[in-house]
This record gives structure tokens, C-alpha cells and sequence, in this order.
């Protein structure tokens, strides 16, 4: 056990590791619980409401289960798998948001196999617009398209675009939640269940850490023509700017994505991956009680996995800027205002722009600061078989606390 105790970095791997006499605290202030309710007292002829009563509390004891302030962490190597560090790592936890990470691979295995495109109109239902915070403050009726809702999934962590976009995959939902745990267990993920495609508190909805590593490590081997989306800085959409919730493309060397996640009843969690020295790590921090304690945790989990690769250390910076993103509906005087200081910036020869409509003329082209395009404006069905003939990209690809 203690050499067990250690590879986890001195905290218990499992409920087994716990302190007996805690566990027996425990099991006693439970049955004494039990004990209290006439319900259960009298449960030989109402054997139905004793079980109800004792689901409900097996399910407030599961929330408390979920032990905010205990991070769970796991650290791996993307392409051997080697296991590089374990804190708690098969203890089932809410994933809050980390969920958009499925909802994100089911878009893009979407898009590969044709079933949906990234210009395609998503149509935003009640339902959609009606869910919680963080989101992008879509209206019922209206459409985003399908890479707008990935930014919108990626920077802001958007709730009503992850259920509009589940919904356009799954046809509802429930279906979409269903497919997701599905294609969970089929990647290995076999102690995950979904409910919902956004992470919203769900006493079902459980994952654990080291199943978040194998999602993390399959959507970059997976989907490698789509990660670029997980290290978008900043969304400009309908005039506002949506900055990317994670901390790690600040101010980590070699961090390039993923996604964080918060409930009150999750805690903070964050999935991030980092590459240097062409090693790629994957990490996963679930449960920690502050943004400093889960980023500071991630950062030094993910050092020492790098020194245990052989990958010298590489002093912590402020990281410049990736990609510009502008979303439809900012001004034309807006937009020729931001892309003006972005090509003084010297930036846009550096790395590519993406704008969400390409820009009228030639002229930024000629400035070399336009690459590639992306989430152009929805296209319907009235319009879309002329917009086909056209060119869809105006130069070469290259290959109040929200729950959030």
C-alpha cells in the first residue's frame, strides 16, 4: 500500500486507502440516519417508499462523494500512454463542463463522416436558449453554424450552443447524451455516464480523471485536423469578445488546449495538454478548491511529467496571442479596426488569422496577415446551392461565477 500510496504523489488511490476509523465515523453517522426515519421503521409494509428513501439518500451521499477540495489529477504521455502521475484517478466526479470535450469529439467524427458541415445552420430550440450560464445568449429561432458553436464550446464554454449542437447531431438531447456515453465506453471510458451535452449538474452525469485523459489524448489523435480549434484565444461574436476560459494558454510553455470546467458541486476541473520537445502530455485536474489551486496543480503536475520524459524545464511566461477569431455580426468598422491593429502587431505574419466572413477585396490578403477562414455566416437551404460555386476561403489552409 505504500508504494501504491506513493505513485499517487501521497494521496489515496481508492476508498480502500481511506482511514478505517474515518470510514467507520462515517458508516455509523449513516446508519444512524437510517435508524431515524419511521419511514424505514415501518418499511415491511411499505417496501417501495423505504427504497425510495434509501436512494435518496445513497444520492446525497454520492454528491458528497464528489469531495471538492480533493483533487483528482492524472498525467499521462499522448502517444505511449505511459502513466506520469495519479491522484485519485478512478474516483467518479462530476466532469461539468470537461462533458463539452465529448460533445466536441461527437461534432467532429460528425463532420468527418459528413453528416454535418461546419458552415451548416444549427437551429437554437427553447430548450437550448433556456440553459444556465456560461453561455452565448442565443435567442429560440435563431442559427449559429456548426464552427461557430465549437468556438463558441472551446473560448466560452457555451451551454446553449453545446445542447443546439447536440441536438443537431442527436436529434434531441436525451438521444445525443445516450450516443455520447456509448462512444464513451467504446473509446475505454467505461466508469463515464453522460446526461446532458453541456455539463450541467446532473447526479448521474460521472466521470473520473483517468477517463478524461484517454477523451483528451483520443481527440488529439483522432481529430488532428480540429484540435487547432482547443487553443483559440478569443472569440469575437456579434460584437463581444469571449476569451478562452483556459488558464494554461496564458502562461504555460507548450500548452495548446483543452477546456475547463466548474460546478459547485464539481469544483474546479481543467483538461490540459501541453508539447515540448515533440512529447505531448495530457492532463486532468478535478475537484480543486480555487482557479489558482487547479492551475497551479496542473502546471507543476505537468513540469514533473516533463522532467520524467528527459524534456528540460522551460521557464513559465506570458504566451503571445494565438489567432485572432471574429464572429459574425461584429461592424465593419469594428472588424476593419481590430484586423488594422492585429497586422501593426506584426502577429498575422507570424501565425494565421481567422476571421468568421471573409473580408471583402484583397487588400488584407495583400497585407499577408489572412491565411485561412473560418465559421462563416449560416447558409440555408435557398442559399446554399448557390454558395457552393463559390470559394470558401480567401487563401491555403494550413494543415457571478458561471458553470463553465
Amino acid at each position: 500500500m505504500r508504494s501504491a500510496m506513493k505513485k499517487n504523489c501521497g494521496f489515496p488511490a481508492c476508498f480502500s486507502e481511506m482511514n478505517d476509523g474515518s470510514a467507520r465515523s462515517k458508516a455509523k453517522n449513516f446508519l444512524s440516519k437510517i435508524n431515524n426515519l419511521s419511514t424505514v421503521r415501518r418499511a415491511p409494509q411499505k417496501g417501495l417508499a423505504a427504497t425510495l428513501v434509501l436512494s435518496s439518500l445513497f444520492a446525497v451521499d454520492s454528491a458528497r462523494a464528489q469531495y471538492v477540495g480533493h483533487v483528482s489529477a492524472f498525467i499521462e504521455d499522448a502517444r505511449s500512454g505511459t502513466v506520469l502521475a495519479q491522484i485519485n484517478p478512478d474516483l467518479q466526479r462530476y466532469p461539468a463542463s470537461l462533458t463539452k470535450l465529448m460533445t466536441l469529439y461527437m461534432a467532429f467524427q460528425a463532420l468527418r463522416n459528413g453528416q454535418i458541415s461546419l458552415d451548416q445552420a444549427v437551429p437554437v430550440s427553447v430548450r437550448a436558449a433556456t440553459r444556465e450560464p456560461s453561455k452565448l445568449g442565443l435567442v429560440p429561432g435563431s442559427y449559429i453554424t456548426v464552427e461557430q458553436a465549437i468556438l463558441g464550446l472551446v473560448t466560452k464554454s457555451a451551454n446553449d450552443a453545446a445542447c443546439a449542437l447536440g441536438e443537431l447531431v442527436g436529434g434531441d438531447e436525451v438521444r445525443f447524451a445516450a450516443m455520447m456515453t456509448a462512444q464513451a465506453h467504446a473509446l475505454g471510458m467505461t466508469s463515464t455516464t453522460f446526461r446532458n451535452a453541456s455539463g450541467l449538474p446532473d447526479p448521474d452525469q460521472v466521470t473520473t480523471a483517468r477517463d478524461l485523459a484517454t477523451l483528451g489524448r483520443r481527440l488529439i489523435s483522432d481529430f488532428p485536423e480540429d484540435y487547432h480549434y482547443f487553443s483559440t484565444p478569443v472569440f469575437y461574436f456579434h460584437g463581444h469578445e469571449i476569451p478562452n476560459h483556459n488558464p494554461m494558454l496564458r502562461f504555460y510553455p507548450g500548452a495548446d488546449g483543452m477546456k475547463t470546467g466548474y460546478t459547485a458541486q464539481a469544483g474546479l476541473n481543467l483538461v490540459a495538454s501541453a508539447i515540448r520537445e515533440n512529447v505531448r502530455l495530457v492532463g486532468v485536474v478535478m475537484g480543486a478548491s480555487s482557479n489558482a489551486e487547479r492551475t497551479r496543480t496542473m502546471a507543476d503536475l505537468m513540469d514533473q511529467g516533463f522532467q520524467d520524459e528527459g524534456v528540460a524545464p522551460v521557464e513559465r511566461r506570458a504566451i503571445a496571442p494565438r489567432p485572432l477569431v471574429i464572429a459574425r455580426g461584429t461592424s465593419a468598422a469594428s472588424r476593419r479596426h481590430q484586423l488594422r491593429l492585429y497586422a501593426a502587431s506584426g502577429l498575422g505574419k507570424k501565425q494565421p488569422l481567422q476571421v468568421a466572413e471573409a473580408p471583402r477585396g484583397g487588400r488584407l490578403k495583400k497585407l499577408g496577415i489572412i491565411h485561412f477562414v473560418v465559421a462563416r455566416s449560416p447558409i440555408t437551404k435557398r442559399a446554399k446551392s448557390s454558395e457552393a460555386s463559390r470559394s470558401l476561403h480567401s487563401a491555403t489552409k494550413p494543415a457571478h461565477r458561471s458553470k463553465t
